[in-house]
């Protein structure tokens, strides 16, 4: 752990950096970029990490089921013997349209990868988790008698459903740097105080997989149904027959959800449509309970075909589109970075959380286990505004919500004293 003495030394250039990364945090939240379309968030990174003496490679990520260019970034900064540590951040932002009323709010419209114009919104936080990274990029190079070792900085795209952390991996990021010995986290939430931290070893995020199905009927005239096969009364059945998965086949003390999130069949009210397409999210903790649903997908979408006289010819067809595992927080590097935490933030300002059932794919970068990893939660709530909540029994607006507003100074010390606090503990001077 770091020193009193320097502690007060990191918070000193904490501050004086504070400013400036306000103003950064508030371009990049009016300035956000899709998935797969970081090229400025990438650019400001990397120009950044250069000046501050960090290696930089740039265009990491290529992602061939969307033919998207890499724009993942990796820095590496040697000072001497020790560990390494990774240190991660996401770039993308979301197809959502700001409604904060901030006036650094965003404007933005980006084609999505469906083809359509959306609005952009960093409605998930990652413009808070970019201008953390960047401050302790600062404060780490400008003290490096307080750490001995190599610091590996990540500026990763394509978090949001598009597995970049594994495309950067893929495209040789643990190549161009040391194998880490850690790899280190933050996301920024809204059920927090700003200035605040929750942390929790074990499982801590679910794992995620995009299943696309399509459900392949025989088309005919609405008049004559006796004539086709319907998928659309099909995909009905189906629906409701997956929510029996979780509830009647996977062991209550085992978290899972199948969502159903999309339904795309037809065109016209007097027609039977040839096929429709379901799109299904599966989340569990367990590789083994994850593996349980997708063949119960399977099963239970040949059996509804099969009930409707469906010819084989035309069985459905099941696919994963995309499959990045749970974030399991290694027990020990967890409550290392818990105490950094409390020294960092005070005690008072750090709680245990519990495991959540949204994911992300910063597990990715644990190599299935190879490499500890922890990922943290950051306070970022206005702290008025959370109590008034908490006093209605309200909550603030979670993740990807139009109204999803982190106050930047509170948050952006918090997490900058966070990511520094865990580094200098992590990588301690000799």
């Amino acid at each position: 752990m770091p020193t009193q003495l320097q502690l007060e030394s990191l918070s000193g250039l904490l501050e004086a950096e504070l400013p400036s990364l306000v103003e950064i945090y508030e371009h990049l939240h009016a300035h956000p970029e899709l998935s797969g379309q970081e090229r400025e968030t990438a650019s400001l990174l990397a120009g950044e990490l250069k000046a501050l003496g960090f290696t930089v490679t740039e265009e990491l990520g290529r992602y061939s089921r969307f033919d998207w260019p890499g724009f993942g970034v990796l820095a590496v900064l040697e000072n001497g013997p020790g560990p390494a540590l990774l240190v991660r951040a996401d770039m993308d932002a979301l197809p959502v349209e700001e409604k904060t009323g901030l006036p650094y709010a965003s404007a933005a419209r980006a084609v999505y990868r469906d083809g359509a114009e959306v609005p952009v919104m960093h409605a998930c936080g990652h413009d808070v988790h970019v201008a953390c990274l960047l401050g302790a990029a600062r404060v780490l190079a400008r003290a490096r008698d307080c750490w001995s070792g190599t610091l590996v900085l990540v500026g990763q795209p394509g978090e949001e459903g598009a597995d970049g952390a594994q495309a950067m991996i893929d495209d040789g990021a643990y190549t161009l740097c040391p194998r880490p010995d850690y790899a280190l986290a933050l996301h920024s939430t809204l059920f927090l105080k700003a200035g605040t931290a929750g942390y929790a070893p074990g499982n801590f995020l679910a794992s995620f997989t995009e299943v696309e199905i399509v459900l392949r009927g025989v088309g005919a005239h609405g008049s004559a149904p006796e004539c086709g096969k319907d998928p659309v009364v099909m995909a009905a059945q189906l629906v409701l027959a997956l929510q029996t998965i979780v509830s009647r086949e996977i062991p209550p003390h085992e978290p899972a959800v199948v969502t159903v999130g999309s339904i795309h069949g037809g065109a016209a009210c007097n027609v039977i449509p040839e096929e429709v397409v379901l799109q299904l999210s599966i989340r569990s903790f367990s590789d083994r309970v994850r593996d349980r649903i997708l063949d119960s997908v399977r099963r239970i979408c040949a059996g509804v075909a099969l009930a409707a006289g469906v010819p084989e010819e035309r069985s459905p067809v099941v696919s994963v589109l995309a499959c990045h595992p749970a974030t399991y927080n290694d027990p020990g590097l967890a409550e290392r970075v818990g105490e950094a935490l409390r020294g960092a933030l005070g005690a008072d300002n750090v709680v245990r959380s519990e495991a959540k059932m949204v994911s992300e794919d910063f597990g990715s970068w644990g190599l299935s286990g190879e490499i500890p990893v922890c990922m943290f939660w950051l306070g970022a709530a206005d702290p008025e505004r959370f109590e008034e909540a908490h006093r209605q029994g309200k909550t603030l607006p979670s993740q990807h919500s139009p109204l999803y507003a982190p106050l930047p100074e509170p948050t952006l010390r918090a997490g900058v004293k966070a990511f520094v606090a865990a580094a200098c503990d992590l990588l301690p001077a000799g």
